[in-house]
């Protein structure tokens, strides 16, 4: 229970500071995207939060809307070199530290996936929403989008035994170093990471 104050008080600090420095460079980001990709700028999608409690992620969008007409339906279709670059250097995530600051979200944790993939996960892999989801997480040091669906699952779990200040600050080295080597950006053969399939559980949350 200490830990969980003492790492709540510390996502707040760190992410007002973070998202007060970051203001410029978001504003010219979201000029950018307005050009490039249209408006909306930002993206926003329901995730599941604590407890597997929907919050709404937003993020800065990667991808121009999709248009059946023009073929623009799937992702590797939809995404542009200006999406990768926002991508590839995590700036899309920026507008991501005003659900830290509402307490949506940690600034590590497991990763907020889809709410359709709830009745998918094993009670076991279900663990991963004891915790508030993360921007960065143990999963995305050790591989990213890069990684098994099975050995990112297992990681997420593995983190909410761990955690502890000790592994966030090695986390949070270690995702600057992912960044800034641009490692793990997307799945082999995918522009970002294929859905998870896979036959339906018994599972502690309801469809």
């Amino acid at each position: 229970m200490r830990w969980r104050v003492v790492k709540r008080a510390l996502d707040l600090v760190v992410s007002l500071l973070l998202l007060l420095l970051s203001l410029p460079v978001q504003a010219v980001l979201a000029l950018m995207v307005a050009r490039r990709l249209g408006r909306p700028v930002l993206f926003e999608q329901p995730r599941p939060g604590l407890g597997g409690h929907p919050f709404i992620l937003r993020k800065f969008r990667t991808m121009v809307p999709v248009n059946p007409a023009l073929g623009l339906v799937d992702d590797s279709a939809r995404m542009t070199d200006f999406g990768r670059w926002l991508r590839s250097t995590s700036l899309d995530e920026l507008p991501t530290l005003w659900n830290v600051v509402r307490g949506d979200m940690s600034l590590v944790g497991p990763r907020p996936l889809l709410v359709a993939y709830l009745p998918l996960y094993t009670p076991e892999e279900a663990r991963r929403h004891d915790v508030r989801p993360g921007v960065t997480g143990l999963a995305q040091v050790s591989g990213r989008n890069a990684i098994s669906w099975d050995d990112r699952l297992r990681l997420d779990v593995e983190y909410v035994e761990r955690s502890s200040l000790a592994l966030d600050l090695k986390i949070l080295w270690r995702t600057l170093t992912s960044v800034t080597r641009r490692q793990g950006i997307s799945a082999p053969d995918h522009d970002t990471m294929p859905l998870l399939t896979r036959p339906l559980p018994e599972s502690r949350f309801d469809a």
